[in-house]
Formats: structure tokens, C-alpha cells, sequence
């Protein structure tokens, strides 16, 4: 049993999920996760419309909306990360509670309404990490 099934994963499932998802955030910008241990398998590789993605498995929109960890996220061993959603503009979102934890089916329901900071917040973070390596999207 791991360290995050035997102790993380019930802590923050005591917690709000929004509450929780900010917290896993901040722990990866605190550079608290470290990088998985992570081997590079050339079965896996994929090249689409030029870019070579080291796996085909992503971080989907909706986990970083704001730009804020996808090195953290790369460095976790996904081939891309996808930043996002971003708007034209900052944007709160629906009103709380918006993240409904479904246990017994292993999922949720989000209604989280596009929360984020707009595109000049998102647009400054990722001029920041210009020259790391890995491909990262932007759902719009």
C-alpha cells in the first residue's frame, strides 16, 4: 500500500474537494510531490503534427486552469500537460459547492463554471517556462 493510499487519499477525501485540488496545487508548486520515477519506453513515443510526445497518455484541461504546475505535472510522467480551461478574461466561476465527490462510482461531478484567471495570467506563466522541455496545451 502506498504512502498516498494508506494516508493521503483519506485526509483529503475529509476535506472539501475544491479545498482539496487547491491544496494538491500548492504542494506541487512547493515542490513537496517530487518527479516519479519515470522510464522512457520508445514503444510509447508518439509524433503527431510534428511534436513528439514521449507517451500518449495527458493531463486533460481542468486540473492546472491557471498555469501554475505543468512541469510539476510532466515531471509526474504524463507525455503533455493541457493547461486551462482559460478565458479572455479572469472569471470566478459558479458559486461553492461546485465539486461533488461521487465515492462509490470513483468520480465527480464538476460544475466549477470555467474558473480562472483569464489569459494574461496564463500567458505570463507560460512565457515564463519557455525554454523547459515537454509540450503543453491550452484548452480555451
Amino acid at each position: 500500500m502506498s504512502l498516498f493510499s494508506a494516508l493521503l487519499r483519506p485526509a483529503l477525501f475529509r476535506i472539501d474537494p475544491e479545498t482539496a485540488h487547491t491544496l494538491s496545487i500548492a504542494a506541487l508548486k512547493a515542490g513537496v510531490v517530487p518527479p516519479c520515477a519515470t522510464s522512457v519506453d520508445a514503444r510509447l513515443k508518439v509524433s503527431i503534427a510534428g511534436l513528439d510526445f514521449p507517451n500518449p497518455v495527458g493531463l486533460a484541461a481542468g486540473y492546472d486552469k491557471n498555469a501554475e504546475v505543468p512541469d510539476a505535472m510532466l515531471a509526474q510522467g504524463f507525455g503533455f500537460a493541457e493547461i486551462g480551461t482559460v478565458t479572455p478574461r479572469p472569471q470566478a466561476g459558479n458559486p461553492r459547492p461546485r465539486i461533488f465527490r461521487l465515492t462509490r462510482d470513483h468520480g465527480v461531478i464538476n460544475r466549477l463554471g470555467f474558473n480562472n484567471e483569464g489569459h494574461a495570467a496564463a500567458l505570463e506563466r507560460l512565457r515564463a517556462r519557455q525554454t523547459r522541455r515537454g509540450i503543453v496545451g491550452v484548452n480555451i
